[in-house]
């Protein structure tokens, strides 16, 4: 897929990419980005969000009765799991990514492509378009698809 999605956006400009750590996305940041001189500078703050005791859970759309459930369905209702994040400090570590890395990036005019994970892309959309926790997962975020966001 990040192949596929190099070649079809080969056409647009990128200055900096900012990459969660994790190797999956750390890898696709890699080949979209392939033969050019892009830099690629992870952070840990782009991590996905931590699920604790559920981490890695599946089959979650069957089962009502677990928190990660309401996760997805009903994100406003959401209240955190032993050992997880919540949605507070998902958004704390992203806000501080944002303030302290992108912000300053973008009034310096640069372009700023951020490959990571769906809980964590989700939480930066809802703080650039100021959506609310109940419009979490509104954005309808792809596998390798470039979202632009502002």
């Amino acid at each position: 897929m990040a192949e596929k999605a190099r070649e079809q956006y080969k056409g647009i400009h990128f200055d900096i990419c900012y990459s969660s750590p994790l190797v999956r996305a750390r890898e696709t940041a890699e080949i979209f980005l392939k033969g050019t001189n892009v830099p690629i500078i992870c952070d840990d703050r782009l991590k996905e969000m931590s699920f604790g005791i559920y981490e890695g859970c599946e089959n979650v759309f069957s089962k009502p009765d677990l928190p990660i459930y309401t996760f997805f369905k009903n994100p406003a209702q959401y209240r955190g799991v032993e050992g997880g994040e919540s949605f507070d400090e998902l958004f704390a570590r992203t806000g501080s990514f944002l303030k302290e890395i992108v912000e300053p990036d973008l009034a310096q005019g640069k372009d700023v492509l951020i490959v990571g994970h769906g809980a964590m892309n989700s939480s930066i959309i809802c703080q650039v378009r100021a959506l609310p926790l109940s419009r979490f997962w509104d954005a309808g975020i792809e596998n390798c698809r470039l979202m632009l966001v502002k």
